[in-house]
């Protein structure tokens, strides 16, 4: 099915993508316990790589064209960092911002999600970033409705994180899912309510706010992949799946299973105050 070139689901494939959608939220959620101080980015992506192949998948990132092919299971994002970070050598350390975004393929559909893990202990510069970006996703869901626009679901974003002084990325957007990684539409992070593409019912898309800390601008180095803030400043990044319903948007990927790992060793000790 299509709107206007843009493809919708039926019951069927919104089945096969909330399968998707629950193995890509499965894996960020075993590679959450290595995400602490020590570890290398290519450990992470290791543990990624061989948790989708044991699932019956396969990484959707690994091989993606572009000017090279990337290649690796996960992008980690470091820092200022803002996406498509290669894993490699990288050792992650004390008050480390880490957006780890992960894709899957299983049974011809894709899944995608992002989620910005603080290593150890952060700053509360970091942590507020980092509450911003996740508060600005939420906003943004709640306006995946039926007859919105796509411009009411961006400035659900930019209007939130840039009265709170942050820098919303303009060069990188969300877009549609299903069959293929990136479908049509494009989901900006910026724009104006009541513009846009109507969004209709049997529509999925992936909204991922990109928030830096300072400029908004940003650059794209040499490895051809990984895009930085341009100020050098810490950036966050939070991806969610989302179908718009006729019952309203229903979001096809899950953080809960990430934030049980994050929480427990806090819970463990007593303390409530982890966010």
């Amino acid at each position: 099915m299509f709107m206007s070139g843009i493809p919708t689901k039926t019951d069927v494939e919104l089945e096969a993508m909330r399968k998707a959608a629950r193995l890509v939220s499965a894996t960020l959620a075993a590679v959450a316990p290595h995400v602490r101080p020590g570890v290398t980015t290519g450990e992470l992506d290791r543990v990624a790589e061989e948790f989708i192949r044991d699932h019956g998948a396969v990484p959707a990132f690994k091989g993606y064209p572009g000017r090279t092919p990337y290649p690796a299971t996960l992008c980690v994002s470091v820092n200022e960092e803002v996406v498509h970070g290669i894993p490699g050598d990288r050792v992650l350390e004390e008050g480390d911002l880490a957006s780890v975004d992960c894709g899957v393929i299983i049974d011809g559909f894709f899944g995608d999600s992002a989620y910005t893990f603080g290593v150890g202990e952060l700053s509360e510069a970091s942590r507020e970033l980092c509450r911003a970006t996740y508060e600005s996703l939420n906003r943004a869901i709640d306006k995946c409705r039926v007859g919105n626009r796509i411009g009411d679901v961006s400035a659900a974003v930019q209007d939130y994180c840039q009265a709170l002084g942050y820098g919303v990325v303009r060069d990188l957007v969300g877009h549609g899912i299903g069959k293929e990684l990136h479908e049509p539409p494009q989901v900006p992070n910026v724009g104006r309510k009541g513009v846009g593409r109507k969004l209709k019912e049997g529509l999925t898309i992936c909204v991922e706010p990109m928030i830096n800390q300072g400029s908004a601008e940003v650059e794209t180095l040499p490895d051809h992949w990984t895009v930085v803030a341009s100020d050098g400043q810490p950036s966050a990044h939070y991806e969610h799946m989302i179908a718009v319903l006729g019952s309203g948007p229903e979001v096809l990927t899950s953080f809960k299973e990430i934030e049980e790992v994050i929480e427990a060793p806090y819970k463990q000790a007593g303390i409530e105050d982890y966010g």
